[in-house]
């Protein structure tokens, strides 16, 4: 079963915007894995439920800040954790066949972006390698924003992108896919409708998102764009 919360009536959206981490690539527990291999170094063991719980789709110094306090090193260490989660995702297999048919015809159809807190270091190799690269018209990154999710910058500035190909866009013409607490927040707060993925957090957790759905596939990109 795709919809966990069966939608209102909606117009089709004329964009869709797509999170990273967790929603286009399918890597959740790899992030996991390598933030708890990094943090035990440190003296700072990170269990699965409490990254999920207080960590999960923060921007990476923000998330390392939160853990292991603010220190010197913080950019020295979300360095390593993005080298360490690249040898691990570099051929491009955390984004499901499923999700790169879904881009395809979405993109086919109407702009499609991603607005990640991830670096464009990390978010570049994995679609290119996963075919799927040149089907984005505008993708923002943690390296393009002053505040990273909650806030709606991120979201605004993929809208402003989009805007070139589409002087009409308005927010609430947008949909957008997340996977986290505070990626819902950010796009709520940009004004767009949001739809959130199951499988990082619970659904109460996710509760505030317009639709909750198990995963992404062509057949949720047909209802959402035509």
């Amino acid at each position: 079963m795709d919809a966990i919360v069966t939608p209102s009536p909606a117009a089709l959206s004329r964009a869709v915007v797509f999170d990273f981490n967790g929603t286009l690539s399918d890597d959740e527990a790899v992030l996991h894995r390598v933030y708890a291999e990094l943090f035990e170094e440190q003296g700072r063991p990170l269990s699965r439920e409490q990254y999920a719980h207080h960590l999960a789709g923060l921007p990476e110094q923000d998330l390392v800040r939160a853990w292991l306090g603010d220190r010197p090193d913080i950019e020295r260490l979300a360095h390593l954790r993005v080298d360490r989660y690249r040898e691990l995702v570099y051929d491009g297999s955390t984004i499901t066949g499923d999700v790169r048919e879904a881009v395809r015809y979405a993109a086919s159809r109407v702009p499609v972006a991603i607005v990640s807190g991830a670096s464009a270091s990390e978010i570049g190799p994995v679609i290119a390698a996963a075919g799927i690269a040149g089907e984005f018209s505008a993708v923002v990154t943690a390296d393009d924003v002053v505040r990273g999710k909650p806030h709606p910058e991120g979201a605004l500035r993929a809208l402003e992108l989009l805007r070139a190909g589409d002087p009409g866009l308005a927010a609430g013409d947008v949909v957008v896919l997340e996977d986290t607490e505070v990626g819902v927040a950010a796009a709520r707060a940009a004004g767009m409708r949001t739809i959130a993925v199951l499988g990082t957090m619970p659904p109460d957790r996710l509760a505030a998102a317009d639709e909750l759905v198990e995963r992404i596939d062509p057949a949720l990109m047909r209802r959402l764009v035509g």
